[in-house]
């Protein structure tokens, strides 16, 4: 069933993509060892492993941003390019990241064709030629958007769609994907499919980069684990359970443990009453109420369009409703307000860790405290050693892998920086948590971490809504709220199956 990718290639099997005898160290720090992978023209293959297991790494070397220290890298049988030679690269790879790359201020036919625009006389760019091969482009892989949109006015899923485009008409044939699903819903997420499955009829081959280790059955042929920088093992995807594919990331037997998905206690119905919304109504939602209790943990679920994220960030603040109130025991919360709820005890988790709940050139001590910080010091004025020490907690009790209290979280794995997310948003203490995709892009023991908290903070009576696509997170939730078109339109107990709650989010259950 396994294979070692540094193992030569099965007669006759062209590879589009391989690589043999990867090593790569920074500093003392080893990323890479002895490693390899091989992908099979016309095929989709998955890498999957732990944050910090060598991913990052290997695509940075598949795509020739820099160098191994020993090993090598080939295209269809040919020897990979020298790093200099950017063009020659990317006739070769391109890879689509989790965050965009395209220019946002730029139209779609500007960054399809970004630094090989048509010139006309004196140079000038011919911008009718521009606007119709990008056109033509866009009608030939099946992107429906004007050659004329702004990039910034794109959905995540079209953004990705014409990255994907422009590199195919740069000739490249070896599309690497990190993480394309994280920040889409049901629906995109088999459009990309189906995509992806017409492309690779037409000989174009994808290297999966995921998380969502189910996506991986639906989608990939072949699937390669790497953990702690070493191969583990290369195996088609038919012929590897979910538990084995878990055992061989984790190390570890046995499938994903949720903490407090079955023996925490049920919240008793006279218990104190922390947040109510009542006939709460807004961007994308009208009508919502909910009774959340000291204790309780409440998961909003839905697709994309459903409202539950425009529930959460406007219970939190970020959004202002347009009628109904937010009350946290008893006290009316005035929304559009972060400060005020944040006075009002409610710490959030929002969506997008990288624009709305890190800054990245700051530590993690400084971003750990963020919430707190006028508590560290008088006026302001925070002594380091509190700083730090600070830091240093966050690290201890969240797990965080990271050199020290002083390491900028750019620096760090997505996992590690979804830990130092929540380290902020409970070092206030808060009476209510709300948790926006709280897991989203992180491993499965990271995975198991972030739950672990959400448990703890509820068996020490804290309220939590976790508002989230994945099954897993909804698991440690005494119940689920389903949201369609922006109401609430079934409740769910603890016990729901898979298939039930996937029926009703997608609107087609009994209701």
């Amino acid at each position: 069933m396994t294979a070692s990718a540094n193992e030569p290639s099965a007669a006759g099997e062209e590879l589009a993509a391989e690589a043999r005898n990867i090593t790569k160290r920074f500093g003392r720090t080893l990323a890479l060892g002895d490693v390899g992978i091989a992908v099979r023209a016309g095929e989709s293959h998955a890498l999957v492993g732990r944050n910090g297991a060598g991913k990052s790494t290997l695509v940075s070397i598949l795509t020739g941003m820099q160098a191994p220290d020993t090993g090598e890298v080939t295209f269809f049988g040919q020897s990979a390019p020298p790093l200099q030679d950017r063009q020659a690269w990317q006739r070769h790879v391109a890879c689509v990241y989790q965050k965009s790359t395209a220019v946002p201020e730029l139209s779609v036919a500007e960054n399809l064709f970004i630094n090989r625009q048509s010139l006309g006389r004196r140079s000038l760019i011919n911008w009718s030629k521009l606007r119709r091969r990008a056109a033509e482009l866009l009608e030939q892989y099946q992107v429906s958007v004007g050659p004329d949109v702004l990039v910034a006015d794109l959905s995540v899923e079209q953004r990705q769609l014409v990255e994907i485009a422009r590199a195919l008409s740069i000739g490249a044939r070896f599309i690497i994907l990190d993480e394309p699903t994280a920040q889409l819903d049901g629906p995109a997420i088999e459009r990309l499919f189906e995509r992806m499955r017409a492309l690779q009829d037409d000989g174009v081959t994808f290297l999966f980069i995921s998380h969502h280790l189910q996506e991986i059955y639906e989608v990939c042929q072949a699937v390669t684990v790497y953990r702690d920088a070493e191969h583990i093992l290369t195996a088609p995807v038919a012929e590897l359970s979910r538990p084995e594919l878990i055992e061989a990331m984790t190390g570890e037997p046995g499938g994903l443990n949720v903490p407090g998905a079955e023996d925490r206690d049920a919240v008793a119905a006279g218990s104190e009453v922390a947040l109510s919304l009542r006939g709460l109504s807004g961007d994308g939602f009208t009508g919502v109420d909910l009774t959340l209790r000291r204790g309780e943990v409440v998961g909003l679920a839905g697709n994309a369009s459903s409202g539950k994220n425009e529930v959460a960030e406007t219970v939190y603040g970020l959004r202002r409703a347009t009628a109904g109130t937010v009350e946290v025991r008893g006290r009316v919360v005035p929304t559009g307000d972060v400060p005020q709820a944040l006075r009002h005890g409610i710490g959030c988790v929002p969506r997008d860790r990288h624009h709305q709940g890190l800054v990245l050139g700051l530590s993690i001590a400084e971003n750990s405290a963020m919430t707190v910080l006028d508590r560290l010091g008088p006026g302001g004025a925070i002594p380091p050693s509190v700083l730090t020490d600070r830091g240093r907690r966050a690290i201890a009790s969240y797990d965080i892998v990271a050199a020290g209290p002083d390491q900028p979280v750019s620096d760090l794995s997505g996992g590690n920086q979804q830990k130092v997310v929540m380290a902020r948003a409970l070092a206030s203490g808060p009476e209510v948590l709300v948790l926006i995709n709280p897991t989203a892009g992180v491993d499965v023991k990271s995975k198991e971490s972030l739950l672990g908290v959400v448990d703890a903070q509820a068996r020490d009576g804290a309220a939590v809504i976790v508002v989230s696509d994945e099954l897993d997170d909804m698991r440690v939730c005494d119940r689920v709220l389903v949201m369609f078109h922006g109401e609430v339109v079934r409740e769910m107990p603890r016990g729901w199956t898979d298939q039930e709650l996937v029926a009703a989010v997608e609107g087609i259950a009994e209701q």
